[in-house]
């Protein structure tokens, strides 16, 4: 439930902001009577995202033996991916993202494009909306639908809520600051995922395991316990790792950081929203 939690409280404070921004420009503007559109933009991709998230869960749950192992497997390594490419887009737009949208929006509000701020609004949140559908279904495939349903619904709420208060009143956020911490905390969890898929594709028969059990410290914290329960859906631990799992592991955190120290962004004046 944390890891759906901490998932979905990001890409909704991410969407949350984006929708703010462009409201926000609207207001400057005067030009209130085209906030319909955005509304109209961000449902529509809300419930498109929807329906991504429920294809995915039922064609998985459709799938046995062999076949839902090597969906499990792909599904985790791809929501890795996507999750890695989320963190490190993020570092590198955080800086420009609300001047670009604010002149996105003053371009279409003047050219009278209708269509062209509805697409604003639609594909920021699609994108956002279809990453957490995936995120999600790697999640569940750990812990559950039922305990990630309920984190998802709570980390959504709570971006709302927080949204709400950002553009409602005088709380200042420092979003530098919050996707850093969060940016490392979704590094461990993507970690975690990419040794879960690993392990999922071992017992698909598809990535050798080379030595089945590295070591066993179930007798020190079980994996089946409800701490090692938690560290699993969180950090992917297992108590009795194979070798390919444990290089996975490692291989992602050294491409995580020479990718870090090669794409350094220079020091910016701190952001507040």
């Amino acid at each position: 439930m944390i890891a759906s939690y901490l998932l979905s409280l990001r890409e909704g404070l991410e969407a949350a902001l984006i929708i703010g921004i462009v409201l926000g420009m609207l207001r400057k503007l005067n030009r209130r009577d085209l906030s319909p559109l955005v509304w109209l933009g961000a449902i529509s991709a809300m419930i498109i995202s929807l329906a991504v998230a429920w294809l995915l869960q039922y064609f998985g749950a459709s799938l046995e033996g062999r076949a839902e192992e090597l969906f499990e497997g792909l599904t985790m390594l791809l929501a890795a991916g996507i999750l890695t490419w989320m963190i490190f887009w993020m570092r590198r737009q955080s800086r420009t993202i609300r001047s670009d949208l604010e002149e996105d929006v003053r371009r279409a509000s003047k050219s009278g494009s209708r269509s062209a701020l509805f697409l604003i609004a639609f594909l920021a949140v699609l994108r956002e909306g279809v990453e957490l559908a995936l995120f999600l279904t790697a999640t569940s495939l750990t812990v559950g639908v039922q305990s990630t349903l309920i984190g998802s619904l709570l980390g959504l709420g709570t971006a709302v809520g927080l949204g709400w208060a950002l553009f409602a009143s005088t709380i200042r956020l420092d979003l530098k600051r919050f996707f850093q911490v969060t940016g490392i905390l979704l590094i461990l969890f993507a970690a975690g995922l990419v040794a879960h898929g690993v392990h999922e594709l071992n017992e698909a028969g598809i990535i050798p395991t080379i030595i089945a059990h590295v070591w066993d410290v179930n007798w020190l914290l079980d994996d089946s316990s409800f701490i090692g329960e938690v560290l699993k859906s969180l950090f992917g631990y297992n108590g009795n790792p194979s070798l390919t799992e444990v290089l996975a592991f490692i291989s992602y955190f050294a491409a995580i950081a020479i990718s870090l120290l090669l794409n350094r962004p220079p020091e910016i004046v701190k952001q507040e929203v």
